[in-house]
């Protein structure tokens, strides 16, 4: 069996997507953006991507 001796193609990655809107009105949506945006404050990039990835959740299991 032959080896592979050339390089893979590159990888193409996209900018990221724009961060998820609170549903207006939501008081959970609400607090959730709220505790985004203290992670934003600190510089806790990994936070913000949590609090996105709650708040899209929440948005899916509930009737904002």
């Amino acid at each position: 069996m032959a080896s592979q001796t050339t390089m893979s193609p590159p990888v193409h990655l996209s900018l990221p997507a724009d961060a998820p809107r609170p549903a207006a009105g939501c008081d959970v949506c609400a607090a959730l953006a709220g505790q985004r945006s203290e992670a934003h404050r600190r510089g806790d990039h990994s936070a913000v991507s949590d609090w996105n990835v709650e708040i899209v959740a929440h948005r899916g299991r509930s009737r904002c």
